[in-house]
């Protein structure tokens, strides 16, 4: 991968989120020399990195030699209001802010920003700490075809990206894909805790649960049947399957679950935006 800056990419924020990306960005080749880091306490192991790689950190917002042509934004929402405006004084011209920050949208940070400047809300999720995240972004207009292609790249470091158009879409993206993981966390315990109240051993249940969910998941991802086509395929008309799936198809069932589960994390991602 070919990383095509005008100039420095100043990463602020290196905590989970932040910390993928800069593990994504300089496995696929980016140069070093062309990175900024900005945290007052990054954790060790990412100080390391820095260290090992001689990318300049800095503790807060400084002047750089030429303005940054991308300001990736990956510090948490409760701060923003602190940590950013010091970071848009930093903006060029020619700048794209990149933002990972839950719940932000576009115009708090054009608030801030001189006039015209381009600015892209993404919203990834926590497999991208293993390169195997999905990531949906979506710009305003002043974003240039270059400009996305450059933000496209760097997201793509930690896994998948897709573009939307309507910023407002982004509460339900956040509902299914931001905060999915934990669904499917919580659906581990669940089936763990089932298997121990079918008389297996706790150790034993969970790791039958482990590595069901994380088989399951691989084997979605490399196939290229849909999830309800690989459900057909292991499912026999009156075998086990078929009986556990009549219970968590029934009404008030799994599908209903889901829907105000999402429907819930929808209004609260609106609430928080605010």
């Amino acid at each position: 991968m070919t990383f095509k800056l005008d100039g420095p990419l100043l990463l602020a924020g290196a905590g989970n989120m932040g910390s993928a990306l800069l593990s994504g960005w300089l496995e696929r080749g980016l140069d070093p020399a062309r990175l900024v880091v900005q945290d007052p306490a990054p954790p060790p192991h990412v100080k390391e990195q820095l260290d090992r790689h001689g990318i300049l950190l800095q503790a807060e917002a400084r002047s750089l030699p030429e303005a940054p042509a991308v300001l990736v934004v990956a510090v948490k929402p409760q701060v923003m209001h602190q940590v950013f405006p010091p970071l848009a004084r930093l903006a060029g011209r020619r700048t794209v802010v990149l933002s990972v920050a839950a719940g932000r949208p576009i115009e708090g940070f054009e608030a801030h920003l001189p006039k015209d400047t381009a600015v892209v809300r993404a919203m990834p999720n926590t497999p991208a700490s293993v390169g195997r995240g999905i990531t949906v972004a979506v710009g305003n207009p002043h974003v240039t075809a270059a400009q996305r292609e450059t933000c496209d790249q760097l997201l793509r470091a930690v896994g998948e990206v897709v573009w939307i158009r309507e910023e407002g879409l982004m509460d339900a993206v956040t509902a299914v894909s931001g905060s999915g993981p934990a669904y499917v966390f919580y659906f581990a315990e669940c089936l763990a805790e089932a298997g121990i109240q079918a008389g297996l051993r706790p150790e034993l249940a969970r790791q039958l649960a482990r590595w069901t969910v994380a088989g399951a998941g691989e084997l979605l991802h490399r196939s290229d049947l849909d999830a309800d086509v690989l459900r057909r395929n292991v499912t026999s008309p009156g075998g086990t399957t078929f009986a556990a799936l009549e219970v968590l198809t029934a009404e008030n069932g799994l599908p209903e679950l889901l829907r105000k589960a999402v429907a819930a994390a929808t209004r609260r991602s609106r609430e928080l935006a605010k």
